[in-house]
């Protein structure tokens, strides 16, 4: 059975969490744009770092079934897309992401809060 949309963007938020990628924003894309629902943006720190975020997102998918469409850009490793159908994923390395800046492409779209999809975190 598909993953609803909920779903899946928790387990990439998730996936993308437990290797460390940072300034994870999900944005809902649906009213504006007939490509996607959902786009989820988040960065890493180097090229290796991009890929693992990548990898991690593929396999927890895989696992619950859900086969990605497409990957783009991941010999490069500074921007890696992930096609889901209703969820794309944009990987990126800091440079890039600053440098394309999607969130403001995209600044009309409503944010999805991503705090309530992560795992409470202990305070000192």
């Amino acid at each position: 059975m598909a993953l609803s949309i909920e779903e899946k963007t928790r387990v990439c938020v998730l996936a993308a969490d437990s290797r460390k990628a940072h300034n994870i924003v999900v944005l809902d894309v649906e009213p504006l744009s007939s490509v996607a629902d959902r786009f989820l943006i988040c960065s890493g720190a180097s090229d290796r770092q991009v890929k693992a975020i990548a990898d991690a997102i593929r396999d927890e998918l895989t696992q619950q079934g859900e086969k990605p469409l497409a990957v783009e850009g991941y010999a490069q490793g500074t921007w890696i897309l992930i096609d889901c159908a209703d969820l794309i994923l944009h990987i990126f390395d800091d440079e890039t992401r600053d440098f394309y800046n999607l969130e403001h492409l995209w600044d009309q779209a409503p944010r999805i809060e991503v705090a309530g999809l992560l795992p409470a975190t202990p305070t000192a």
